[in-house]
């Protein structure tokens, strides 16, 4: 296999500029810390509540970068199979976007289309292996251009799936110009949202490095802080939620946030106000998150004695093993009023809302409000017992790999994975988490 994207892989730890210097430390460790290894918009609020009568597995269209209910990005497995014959008609249709002789508008939608739709469903980094650099090529010339709006969301969600397929290291600083520019220029508020994700997917995989990962995350947190008048969408919520789940995703690869979480902390806090739920549930998460990486299990070699006594939190639970944590540094200084904010949330009850988006606000907020007070407690944590071991079942998000195979998603930083992962992949999101090593070493 050829070069893969060994942030990835290695799990390699960034921290913010302001850590290095306060610590006079170089820019990175590299550890085999998990939770610190290193994806357009969603027009509703995403639910882990759910609903039964939802489709599993058939998110979207070839142009979304959407994930709609939790449950659904949960239980959806791959697409339906299909034949070899995959192959040949991907062979074809990447030298017709190589070529682009005589092809039109119409002709290039229908080919980018079936191109990602193909790697959506299939691993296909034989198959694109070698090419990238042009199909790269092909795919900006349909993004600069913006010809139409179906033909640049198409493109850049044919970027989105290369880069994940077969990562490079030269992807990144061909790509991250025009999509900026598709970001601050379009006309066109989809194709700002998907220029968002893109961009995000790109620094993800493409061979950013870690000053670009942290110019990145300030760059789309200006989006967030402007509620969009930043990149001239003001008030518009699928590029701010773009934004905010895309900030989320690239915060995973950071391994200290204690100069950016304070700022970062209170424009979610903000967004908690928003009129749009999805906008509220993904600052929300990205809150939980920081409060998360906030905090660090006490090891053998902490003094106790020299740390306050609100610098330690014991599990709440009492579980055996659980170890204390400490607290590294204050993510957001106003806790006390936050959790007030998203215990009114975790309660609302408002006719402005349908039935099914008030449930999603509750059990979202339900859940960052407890790991705000609990850190150690991730999503969908649950205090029952489990009668046939005596302990408390704790965080019990799954993703069903098919049948048998299981994935617990007992942490924010994996929710948050999970989510960019599943916005790229969309119902292929299983196919790849068994083939597609970058995937798996994602989600460890």
């Amino acid at each position: 296999m050829h070069d893969l994207r060994r942030q990835a892989l290695e799990s390699g730890k960034t921290v913010s500029r302001k850590a290095r210097s306060k610590n006079g430390s170089p820019a990175s460790s590299r550890t085999n810390s998990a939770p610190s290894s290193r994806a357009a918009s969603r027009s509703r609020a995403v639910s882990r509540a759910g609903s039964d009568e939802e489709e599993n597995g058939n998110l979207s269209d070839e142009t979304s970068f959407s994930t709609n209910s939790i449950d659904e990005l949960l239980n959806g497995d791959a697409s339906d199979p299909i034949t070899d014959a995959w192959r040949a008609d991907l062979a074809d249709r990447i030298q017709e976007l190589i070529d682009r002789k005589r092809s039109s508008v119409q002709g290039r939608e229908k080919c980018l289309a079936i191109y990602v739709r193909t790697l959506t469903s299939q691993y296909a980094e034989e198959d694109i292996r070698r090419k990238e650099s042009e199909l790269v090529a092909a795919f900006l010339k349909s993004i600069k251009a913006e010809t139409s709006e179906r033909e640049t969301i198409l493109a850049m969600k044919a970027l989105a799936m290369t880069v994940v397929t077969s990562p490079s290291d030269l992807i990144y600083e061909a790509v991250a110009s025009p999509l900026k520019r598709v970001i601050s220029d379009s006309n066109s508020i989809a194709s700002k949202a998907a220029a968002v994700h893109c961009l995000g997917t790109c620094t993800f995989f493409g061979g950013a490095s870690d000053d670009e990962i942290l110019d990145n995350m300030a760059y789309i947190l200006e989006i967030v802080a402007s509620d969009g008048g930043f990149i001239d969408a003001q008030d518009e919520p699928t590029p701010v939620v773009a934004a905010l789940e895309e900030w989320g995703a690239l915060s995973t690869l950071i391994d200290d946030l204690a100069g950016e979480s304070e700022e970062a902390a209170e424009y979610f806090v903000d967004q908690l106000s928003s009129s749009d739920p999805a906008v509220q549930i993904a600052a929300g998460e990205n809150i939980a998150l920081l409060y998360e990486k906030s905090y660090r299990s006490l090891t053998e070699d902490d003094c106790a004695a020299d740390l306050g006594e609100n610098d330690i939190i014991s599990d709440p639970d009492g579980i055996p093993g659980v170890p204390k944590l400490i607290r590294n540094y204050d993510p957001y200084r106003r806790t006390d009023i936050l959790k007030d904010t998203l215990s009114d949330l975790a309660k609302l009850n408002t006719r402005r809302l349908s039935k099914k988006e008030q449930k999603s606000l509750r059990t979202n907020f339900a859940d960052i409000l407890d790991s705000v007070e609990y850190p150690t407690h991730g999503p969908r944590y649950q205090n029952a017992i489990d009668h046939e071991t005596g302990k408390r079942y704790g965080s019990r998000m799954t993703v069903r790999i098919h049948k048998e195979g299981v994935m617990r998603i007992d942490k924010w930083w994996k929710l948050h994975r999970l989510q960019a992962l599943r916005r790229v992949l969309q119902s292929g999101f299983v196919t790849h988490y068994e083939r597609n090593p970058v995937v798996f070493e994602s989600l460890p």
